[in-house]
């Protein structure tokens, strides 16, 4: 395991000690295209500049969705699959979408738009959702803790380790965007592209996949990999799958059915407390530990 969760602080390793990721970790900066200079995560005057966690030594989870912004690949990726080669495109941020009631359906991460050079006019569109992942645990007191030091040797201990939750990312973001977004988008007959970590795309069921010419979504799987020569992460495509909308989205809401044997057991040992504890058969807790 890593002696300390945190893989990269304002875009850098903390045993990154070149000028650049010291300039950086000073200013509060962030490199991957935000909105402003500044990294704004959490707090604009006290950022959470924690772009990515350990989860083991070997992977590295990314928290943060301007992380996936590097290079602006993910657009790139997605408009391969999305128009014809050739095509001239741009992305547009944060566009609202809005319901047949005129109610907001939530924001789109990025609308990639393809145009016609000369008349500008929109010939097609796509849309790009980019999911980082829940942490469980508290990722402040040690990213406060190293700041306030700035050694490259930190490492941290401390209560409630923090940790990836892939289960609170499914469930809160991705399959809501499925459900409403995704099924819009479905019915105006446009491509879907969802930009993940292959590490969260792993915890999710398995998805049944499609030629790529076939597919409503393509998923696009992304990791962060070392390079030694300017000794930072860089964020790379690792694989593409190619899924149908409802085959898809099946997969994903779909539980995981338990046995019925444990959930009977369950409500035994309730009703049997229930009974326990009735006025015609009081008693205490301690008679029953």
């Amino acid at each position: 395991m890593a002696k300390q969760p945190m893989a990269e602080v304002f875009g850098f390793p903390i045993s990154n000690e070149g000028t650049r990721a010291k300039r950086y970790r000073e200013n509060k900066l962030c490199p991957f295209g935000n909105i402003v200079p500044n990294c704004t995560k959490d707090k604009a005057d006290s950022p959470l500049g924690v772009c990515s966690i350990f989860c083991n030594v070997d992977d590295k989870v990314i928290t943060c969705p301007v992380r996936f912004r590097e290079d602006w690949i993910i657009v790139e990726n997605a408009a391969k699959f999305a128009f014809p080669e050739g095509s001239t495109w741009t992305s547009l941020s944060e566009i609202k979408l809005l319901d047949n009631n005129n109610l907001s359906a939530g924001n789109i991460d990025y609308v990639i738009v393809q145009y016609d050079h000369i008349t500008k006019r929109i010939l097609d569109f796509a849309s790009v959702e980019v999911q980082g992942v829940y942490i469980s645990g508290n990722l402040r007191n040690a990213f406060d803790a190293y700041m306030r030091s700035q050694d490259p040797q930190f490492e941290w201990h401390g209560r409630y380790y923090p940790h990836p939750d892939y289960l609170s990312s499914s469930r809160k973001r991705l399959v809501p965007q499925m459900l409403y977004k995704g099924g819009i988008f479905k019915k105006w007959g446009k491509k879907q592209c969802v930009v993940i970590q292959k590490s969260f795309y792993d915890t999710l069921p398995p998805l049944p996949e499609v030629p790529q010419e076939e597919a409503d979504i393509a998923w696009f799987l992304y990791d962060l990999v070392f390079n030694a020569t300017d000794y930072q992460y860089h964020l790379t495509l690792i694989k593409v799958v190619y899924t149908e909308f409802d085959t898809a989205l099946s997969a994903v809401i779909t539980p995981q059915v338990g046995e019925i044997d444990k959930f009977i057991n369950l409500l035994q040992t309730k009703l049997d407390a229930k009974e326990t504890f009735s006025p015609e058969n009081p008693k205490s807790l301690s008679d029953l530990i």
